[in-house]
């Protein structure tokens, strides 16, 4: 060591900080009482003073005057999850879903009547139909009793039936607006048959395998019997599915549905009744009608906390899941 010079401990910058065992300095805001800093958990509600009113409550807000006009913003639905119905999501989807449909039947209906790309096809899964039926021509008998599900006389009686019974299990429930469905549905209902025979006029399509369309003016696009069985049974399940609580048995319903809407077309073709595009047209045909009446019903649902209920309090009634809550 040089004399003269103090001896230095290097550190090269890593020195520790003094520490007194003295506590924590208190920390003052300027509307709350002196707290030590600690450590947040997860939000305001860790604190013991979380919901009350006065110096030190981490919700300063709660107390004072809403800033909505007539306290008139509702967060949710009480005592459930969701909002208020409809839910903005679920009812633009259902709109744009109508509106696809709608689109994609009025591109067959425009190939159809101009003899576009897809007439060619549609002549070669007509082709493949008819070989399958020669191949195996004991299924011919099954898909014409298939084929008459389809028939108006069975079809429409059994969507009757579902609209009364929803409009009598609504009204048990007190669903807000039970009304508006089984409405809906019937008008989507009465609205098909003139918007299949105005095309139907309108194009005078040819039967199955043909050039030449028929002299009495009858056509064969859209399928009258697909659109029917389509739009009729989907509607039965639209209506009555928000009464079963079981979510088994709503899956088994909507598969037999969807499974017999399909059955029902594939038979009008192989048993040589219609043409392939006129059965998807028909389906395309029941998106639209059926998201449409999907959309008037998120407008219905059960009736909120608070609400008299029209048979008294203690009415038993069956358990409604509509669009804004969650299945059971």
């Amino acid at each position: 060591m040089i004399p003269g010079l103090v001896a230095l401990p290097v550190t090269y910058g890593l020195s520790r900080t003094p520490r007194s065992g003295r506590p924590p300095k208190e920390i003052t805001t300027g509307d709350t009482a002196p707290v030590y800093p600690q450590h947040r958990l997860s939000s305001a509600l860790a604190h013991d003073t979380a919901g009350t009113v006065g110096p030190g409550t981490p919700r300063r807000s709660v107390g004072r005057s809403s800033h909505t006009p007539r306290d008139e913003r509702h967060g949710g639905r009480p005592g459930r999850p969701g909002t208020l119905p409809p839910v903005p999501g679920r009812l633009t989807f259902l709109l744009l879903l109508s509106a696809v449909g709608a689109a994609l039947f009025s591109l067959l209906t425009w190939q159809v009547e101009t003899g576009g790309r897809l007439v060619g096809r549609d002549w070669t899964v007509l082709g493949w139909f008819r070989r399958a039926s020669a191949a195996h021509p004991g299924v011919h008998g099954t898909a014409q009793v298939v084929s008459d599900f389809g028939d108006i006389e069975v079809a429409v009686p059994v969507l009757l039936v579902a609209v009364v019974a929803a409009a009598v299990l609504g009204l048990r429930a007190a669903v807000v607006r039970w009304w508006l469905p089984p409405l809906a549905a019937c008008v989507a209902m009465a609205l098909l048959p003139v918007v299949v025979d105005t095309v139907k006029s309108a194009v005078h399509r040819p039967a199955p395998g043909r050039l030449l369309p028929r002299l009495d003016g009858y056509g064969y696009f859209p399928s009258g019997h697909a659109a029917t069985s389509a739009v009729a049974y989907g509607l039965a399940l639209l209506l009555l599915l928000p009464y079963v609580r079981r979510p088994a048995a709503r899956t088994a319903l909507t598969v037999f549905t969807l499974a017999l809407q399909a059955a029902v077309g594939v038979a009008l073709v192989w048993c040589d009744y219609h043409w392939p595009l006129d059965v998807l047209a028909s389906w395309f045909l029941t998106v639209t009608l059926v998201a449409w009446v999907a959309a008037a019903g998120l407008f219905s649902h059960a009736p909120e906390a608070g609400e008299p209920d029209a048979d008294g309090p203690d009415a038993d009634g069956p358990t409604v899941s509509y669009s804004s809550g969650s299945p059971d």
